[in-house]
Parts: C-alpha cells; sequence; structure tokens
C-alpha cells in the first residue's frame, strides 16, 4: 500500500447553518466548498471525494498537504458569508479502489478533524514535524481520545489557515460575519454578537442563553 497524506476539511456549524438557513443555501455551500477544493490542488493532490459539507483530499507527502489545506482555508476565509473551514490530517497508507481510498489513516484523518474548531488545522506527529520544516508554528495539544479509535492520540495545532480579520461568528448559523457589513448586533450578558441576517437575531432574541453557550 502507498502511503498518503490524508486531510479531511469541512466546513464548522454546518448543521446550525442548515437548520438556520435552510437545505438550498446549505447545499450551494456545499458545492461551491468542493468547487474550491478542485481549484486549489497543485500536482501530486489529489480530490478523492466530496462528504456533505466536507472534502477528503490526498497530497503525496505532508508538506504538499499543508499547503494544500493552507490555500483552501484561506481561500474559504475570504469568501463573505461563509462558514469557516476546519481540517485534520494524518500519513499513512491507504488501499485504493475504483478512484476512492480506504483504511485506517482516512479514518483518522476524518477523526482528527472533527476535534478541530472553525479556522483551526489538527494533525497526527509526521504532519506536524513537516509544518515545523515548512516554518509553520506548531502547538502540541496533547494525547486525544477519538471515536472509535482504540489508542490516544497526539494532536497537534499547526499554525496555517487565513490571517486574523475583523469579524464574529454568528452564535445562530455559525458564518462568519464582517461587523461592517452585519444585518444586526446585539448585547447579552456584557457580550455583543453580531449576525449575517436579521432572522438570525431574532432566533438569538427569543433564547440567547442557549445560543450564547455555543459560541
Amino acid at each position: 500500500m502507498t502511503a498518503w497524506t490524508f486531510a479531511m476539511v469541512d466546513l464548522a456549524g454546518y448543521t446550525a447553518l442548515t437548520e438556520t438557513h435552510g437545505d438550498e443555501l446549505a447545499a450551494d455551500l456545499a458545492v461551491q466548498f468542493a468547487t474550491l477544493a478542485r481549484t486549489h490542488l497543485a500536482d501530486g493532490d489529489r480530490l478523492i471525494k466530496p462528504i456533505g459539507d466536507a472534502v477528503l483530499l490526498a497530497s503525496t507527502h505532508p508538506r504538499a498537504a499543508i499547503t494544500l489545506v493552507d490555500r483552501l482555508l484561506t481561500a474559504t476565509a475570504e469568501l463573505d458569508g461563509f462558514p469557516l473551514a476546519r481540517a485534520g490530517l494524518h500519513h499513512g497508507p491507504a488501499v485504493q479502489r475504483e478512484g476512492d481510498m480506504f483504511g485506517a489513516a482516512v479514518n483518522l484523518a476524518a477523526r482528527v478533524a472533527g476535534q478541530a474548531a472553525g479556522g483551526q488545522t489538527l494533525v497526527t506527529r509526521e504532519v506536524a514535524d513537516a509544518a515545523r520544516e515548512l516554518g509553520h508554528a506548531v502547538t502540541r495539544i496533547g494525547l486525544v481520545a477519538l471515536r472509535n479509535v482504540s489508542e490516544h492520540q497526539e494532536l497537534f495545532e499547526i499554525g496555517i489557515g487565513p490571517q486574523a480579520r475583523a469579524g464574529s461568528v454568528d452564535p445562530v448559523c455559525r458564518m462568519w460575519v464582517d461587523q461592517a457589513a452585519a444585518a444586526g448586533h446585539l448585547r447579552y450578558h456584557d457580550d455583543e454578537f453580531w449576525f449575517c441576517s436579521l432572522e438570525c437575531a431574532r432566533l438569538f432574541a427569543s433564547d440567547p442563553e442557549v445560543h450564547a453557550r455555543r459560541r
């Protein structure tokens, strides 16, 4: 079996977005995200498949995968009204069948991605070592228990993706909101909350305690 670096990249808060804005918008965003991933592939990179709001990517070595995910996260963050993406990366062998890839390495990349927050990239040790070689900041998270993975995995956060920008996450639908273009904002318990639409502001006002906890 050939070893690849797998990256699972998905849209943080996609379920909340679907519940708030409906299936049509959610589907459009998922298709747009998969198209964006295709446009940022370089030689040696592969889009294995889109999976709902996620894309499974494979690169021939960790450095290429890190560079690919860096491009994709940055491009996604530059789109107005788009959720922040998050990623998990792992390097290991996989079996190829009819254009798809299978194996523990693929599954582990997906589980690692599930631990990340919006805009965050988490990786296993071999990928973290490659990130250091590329000059990216690397922070050890520690040993983490992952669902359906027998052994705890050592995870690291790597500093790739968009630079910090003014804005915040809508506490209802989880979209990234440019504060200058926000539909509205509310104060609750001395915190400011910004909204992508008046509907999100209305839903927040109807039960602020629930939505504030999701921030």
